[in-house]
C-alpha cells in the first residue's frame, strides 16, 4: 500500500517535465573534477590550505547555480570540531618467548596510529591475544572473548565477519558484511573492554582493498570528534599488519594462523594467548581543529521546512605519500566525482521551476577520517532530521561508461528502492544486488550517520554490466581502480574518461529528488529495517 501511494505521488511529476540526460552536462562535471582534483588542491586534505580553496570553489559554484548559503549564521559552512592525532617516530617490536624480537617497520610491516591517546604512548611487554574476529553479538549467540580479561592487552583480529570465507554459515550476513565486520566496530569493541590496542590482520579480499590503501589511509593524521576521554571509544594503538607479518608472528609463536582462521569461524572459538608481547611506543600530538561542511540551500516554495538532501564528501587524503615521486592523493574519483555532481545537480535545480520542498546540498568534510563530517551534521543538524524527507548520497561515481544496471546499497531497506526501479526503468536499467556485499559499502559512506538516525538515504550507482563489454569489462575496471588508484596517487582526472554512465546516474538522482521535492509524501523504511524505529520516533515528533 505504501509503495503504491509513493509511486502514485511521484507519477504526478512524470519524466515529461523532468530533466533528461542531455540536460546534465558531462563537460561541466568533468571540468569541476579536473579543478578539484588538480595538484593545486593538494588532495583536499582537511584543515590544510586546500580546504579554503574547496570552500571558495564549491560556494561560488552553488551561488552561480542560484542556491543560497545554507550553513551557520547565514554562511556557506558548518564548523565541524574535531580532534587531530599525529603519530610520529613509531618504534615497535614483537618479543618472543625464546628471547628474540621482530622489529616492525611503519608502513611496510604495520601501521601504528591512534585516536585514543592525548599524549605519547609506550608499551612494555603488552601481551598479545588472538581473538578471532573480535565480535560480541549476543543476538546471534556469538562471543569471541568468552569472558577473558583483555585490559592492557593487544588484540590481534581478523577483518570482516566470520561468514566471509564460508557465507553458507549465515551466522551473520553470509557474504554481506555486517557492521561487526568493519574496522570501526573492532576498535570500538576493544576500547570498551579496556584493551591497549588492536592489530588487524590485513587480507585484501576480506578488507576489499590492498595494503597500499591501508598504508596511505593509516600512516597520516587521524581524526575523531572531540571526546572528553578518547580512550573510551578508541584504544591507544589502532593498527593493521600485513598478512606476511602475521604469518611470521604466528609461526614464531608456534601457532598455525591458517588453522586459527578456520576455528575463528565457529561460535565455539576460544581466544588464544600468543605468548608474545609488544614493546616500544610513539609520540602523539593531539590538537583540536575545526574543519567545515559546505552547505547550500534552495528554499521550497510551498513546504520550505521540509528538506531533500543531496550529499557527498569533498575531502580526500591530501599529501599521502611524502616519500614518493607523486606525493598527492588527488581523489578524482573519490570523491571529486561526487562533489562535481553536487554542483551539476545544483545547476539543474537552479534552472528548473522552484520546488515545493527545499533542496539542500551538503559537501561533507572528514569522510576519509571516519564519516566525521556527516556524523557531526547528524548530531548537530542545521535542518531538523525529523523534517528531512530523504536524501541521496554520492561517492566515487562511474567514469567508465554507461551500464545496464544500477546497484543499490542496502537494497530492501526503504521505499526509495521503488523510485530507483521506476526512474531507472525509464533508462532501461535494472536494479542488481550489490556485487561486493562483503565490502560493507552500506556502512562506509556519509549517508550512514543519517541512516542510523532514521533518515531514508539512497546510495545508488552504476553497476558492472557495461553497455560496452558487459560484466567482464565492468568487473575488470572496478578491480583495476581498487588495486591501482583507490586511496592512491593514481586517482587522477583523465581526459579519456567516459562520463555517459555518470550522466545517467546524475539524471536518476535529479529525477528522484525532483519527484520527492514536488510531492508531500514521505519515503518509508521497510518493516524489516533496523532503522524503522528511529524514523517512527521522529515521525511522531513531526506530527
Amino acid at each position: 500500500m505504501l509503495k503504491s501511494i509513493l509511486l502514485a505521488s511521484v507519477a504526478l511529476y512524470s519524466l515529461a517535465g523532468a530533466v533528461e540526460a542531455q540536460d546534465i552536462s558531462a563537460a561541466g562535471i568533468s571540468d569541476d573534477i579536473k579543478v578539484l582534483s588538480s595538484d593545486a588542491f593538494e588532495g583536499r586534505g582537511i584543515t590544510t590550505p586546500a580546504e579554503q580553496k574547496v570552500i571558495d570553489y564549491m560556494s561560488k559554484g552553488f551561488a552561480a547555480a542560484g542556491f543560497q548559503p545554507g550553513g551557520e549564521n547565514g554562511g556557506w559552512t558548518q564548523a565541524v570540531h574535531l580532534r587531530q592525532f599525529v603519530v610520529s617516530d613509531p618504534k615497535l617490536a614483537f618479543n618472543f618467548a625464546d628471547g628474540h624480537s621482530l622489529d616492525l617497520k611503519q608502513g611496510a610491516d604495520i601501521t601504528a596510529s591512534t585516536r585514543g591517546a592525548l599524549g605519547d604512548v609506550s608499551f612494555d611487554k603488552a601481551p598479545l591475544v588472538f581473538v578471532g574476529y573480535g565480535v560480541t553479538a549476543p543476538e546471534r549467540g556469538w562471543d569471541d572473548f568468552k569472558g577473558i580479561d583483555v585490559k592492557g592487552k593487544i588484540l590481534v583480529e581478523l577483518i570482516n565477519d566470520p561468514d566471509f570465507v564460508e557465507p553458507q554459515l549465515m551466522t551473520f550476513g553470509g557474504k554481506a558484511m555486517t557492521y561487526y565486520g568493519r574496522w570501526t566496530y573492532k576498535y570500538e569493541e576493544a576500547a570498551s573492554r579496556g584493551a591497549a590496542g588492536v592489530i588487524i590482520i590485513h587480507d585484501a579480499d576480506a578488507a576489499s582493498y590492498g595494503w597500499d590503501t591501508v598504508r596511505n589511509s593509516w600512516s597520516g593524521p587521524q581524526f575523531d570528534i572531540v571526546r572528553p576521554d578518547p580512550s573510551t571509544a578508541s584504544p591507544k594503538l589502532e593498527s593493521w599488519m600485513t598478512h606476511e607479518t602475521a604469518e611470521a608472528l604466528f609461526k614464531a609463536a608456534g601457532l598455525d594462523l591458517a588453522d586459527l582462521r578456520v576455528k575463528a569461524r565457529s561460535k565455539d572459538f576460544q581466544p588464544v594467548p600468543l605468548n608474545v608481547t609488544l614493546s616500544g611506543g610513539y609520540k602523539v600530538t593531539a590538537s583540536e581543529i575545526t574543519t567545515h561542511n559546505i552547505i547550500a540551500r534552495l528554499p521550497g516554495a510551498k513546504y520550505p521546512d521540509e528538506t531533500i538532501l543531496f550529499t557527498g564528501h569533498w575531502d580526500h587524503l591530501g599529501i599521502c605519500a611524502p616519500q614518493a615521486a607523486d606525493k598527492i592523493c588527488n581523489g578524482a574519483v573519490d570523491n571529486g566525482t561526487g562533489s562535481a555532481t553536487l554542483l551539476e545537480l545544483a545547476r539543474a535545480f537552479g534552472k528548473a521551476k522552484k520546488p515545493e520542498r527545499s533542496i539542500v546540498m551538503i559537501a561533507f568534510t572528514a569522510e576519509e577520517s571516519g564519516l566525521l563530517g556527516s556524523e557531526y551534521y547528524a548530531s548537530n543538524p542545521v535542518y531538523p532530521l525529523a523534517r528531512t524527507v530523504a536524501g541521496i548520497n554520492m561517492d566515487a561515481l562511474n567514469v567508465n561508461g554507461a551500464t545496464r544496471d544500477i546497484v543499490v546499497e542496502g537494497v530492501g531497506q526503504s521505499s526509495l528502492d521503488d523510485m530507483v526501479a521506476l526512474y531507472g526503468g525509464k533508462q532501461n536499467r535494472t536494479i542488481t544486488p550489490d556485487p561486493r556485499p562483503e565490502a560493507g559499502g552500506f556502512f562506509r559512506s556519509d549517508h550512514f550517520p543519517l541512516v542510523k538516525r532514521g533518515v531514508p538515504m539512497l546510495v545508488a550507482y552504476s553497476g558492472d554490466d557495461m553497455v560496452k563489454g558487459g560484466k567482464a569489462a565492468g568487473e575488470a575496471l572496478s578491480k583495476d581502480y581498487t588495486d591501482h588508484r583507490y586511496h592512491q596517487p593514481g586517482d587522477e582526472w583523465s581526459a579519456t574518461w567516459d562520463l555517459s554512465g555518470l550522466v545517467e546516474d546524475a539524471t536518476l538522482y535529479y529525477q528522484i529528488g525532483e519527484a520527492l521535492a514536488n510531492s508531500h509524501q514521505w519515503p518509508v523504511w521497510r518493516d524489516t529495517s533496523e532503522f524503522k524505529g528511529a524514523r517512527d520516533k521522529s515521525a511522531a515528533e513531526r506530527r
